[in-house]
């Protein structure tokens, strides 16, 4: 064994007395589950254990591993006053993950021929006209929105003007005003923005130059996309 170099003086007579009570911590110190080593350098550490080996002290890890120090480096260990709760051991059991339900595009038996009927006329796929209803009223025909809009397809009175319907409480009136509308937007819009200006207004599509940056319409477009899509 290669034989190590005195300490100079200065050293020795503060090491000596910081190794006599780190061999007594050793052989007194009862296992604790955590441990609080103390360098020389007045820096600490708390580890899971450790363990002497030779002139050498073992330390293990709180992240795993290990990491070899020499013992004259230490000046104590004791036991480390702060809980470190240990991780929970892996199970077998499976956690099931909440999935969001997939978007079912629903159908009004009572509404259904007015749509298929107007969707026809005006060169709409009925699909799409079912996904804004759904959306728009969730096909509640006296539904009215804090804006004003009204109806099956929240129309604004208006947009109803402009496609000459005033009583857009009147279903088939409303489903007709709503598809006159959509069918004006998809002619100059693709689809989304088209469903972006039905929501926001042709104006803010245009000032953006796509879709607004409003999480109403943003969420909009994507839930009767989806809808379609399906």
């Amino acid at each position: 064994m290669p034989v190590r170099p005195p300490l100079p003086p200065t050293i020795r007579r503060a090491a000596v007395p910081a190794a006599c009570a780190f061999g007594w911590m050793l052989a007194t110190a009862a296992p604790a589950t955590a441990d609080l080593v103390t360098f020389a350098t007045g820096r600490t550490m708390s580890v899971k254990a450790h363990r002497q080996d030779g002139d050498t002290i073992v330390l293990s890890l709180r992240a795993g591993g290990e990491m070899t120090v020499e013992a004259s480096l230490v000046t104590a260990i004791g036991p480390d006053e702060v809980p470190y709760p240990e991780p929970a051991p892996a199970s077998d059991t499976v956690v099931a993950v909440p999935v969001a339900p997939t978007p079912i595009l629903a159908m009004n038996t009572t509404y259904d021929p007015v749509i298929r009927r107007v969707a026809a006329e005006q060169g709409v796929d009925a699909s799409l006209v079912r996904a804004v209803i759904q959306v728009e009223s969730a096909y509640q025909p006296r539904a009215r929105s804090s804006k004003g809009a009204v109806g099956l397809m929240q129309v604004m009175p208006a947009t109803g003007r402009r496609y000459g319907v005033t009583n857009l409480y009147d279903p088939t009136a409303n489903i007709r005003a709503g598809v006159s509308h959509l069918r004006t937007l998809l002619d100059r819009f693709p689809l989304a923005l088209a469903l972006a200006a039905y929501n926001a207004g042709e104006a803010a599509v245009e000032r953006f130059s796509g879709i607004p940056p409003y999480p109403e319409t943003v969420d909009y477009v994507t839930r009767i996309r989806a809808l379609v899509e399906r």
